[in-house]
């Protein structure tokens, strides 16, 4: 299961998967689909969710233990792609090797890093067994702790 607390933090906002589906406007299975795994949640829908209960994105995929809150993110391609440039080159990759640890082609890997298509959910989730401990996925869309200037 790619975002591994979905679920989880539904039942502690006391939701219903129901209650997901209407705030997204969505059929209550696609809400099942996530859940299980057996769907991948598209990451416009994950910050639409986290953005309305204050919710990590790293706490979602399973990165951190404890939920941190956040405020809202706008999702800017631009800061996306300036982000996921500057970690590759900081660690010393080219976008060929990333690509290939992807499982996907140099030239698709690229629209992500030039701002073309926001990157799919999967791939988030195989940036975080690249980078490790080094990586976090709110800090990469650039979002900003509640709280914080």
């Amino acid at each position: 299961m790619i975002v591994k607390n979905l679920r989880k933090s539904r039942e502690n906002l006391e939701l219903k998967q129901k209650d997901v589906a209407e705030f997204l406007g969505i059929h209550l299975s696609t809400v099942s689909g996530w859940e299980t795994g057996k769907d991948t949640i598209p990451i416009k829908r994950l910050v639409e969710y986290a953005n309305e209960y204050s919710l990590s994105l790293d706490y979602l995929f399973g990165l951190i233990a404890k939920n941190e809150e956040y405020n809202p993110l706008d999702l800017d391609l631009e800061v996306l792609a300036t982000n996921l440039t500057n970690l590759r080159l900081a660690h010393n990759f080219t976008q060929v090797t990333i690509a290939k640890m992807l499982n996907t082609s140099q030239s698709a890997y690229s629209h992500y890093e030039n701002a073309i298509y926001i990157i799919p959910t999967s791939f988030l989730f195989g940036l975080t067994k690249i980078y490790k401990k080094s990586f976090s996925i709110d800090k990469l869309f650039g979002r900003v702790k509640k709280n914080s200037k």
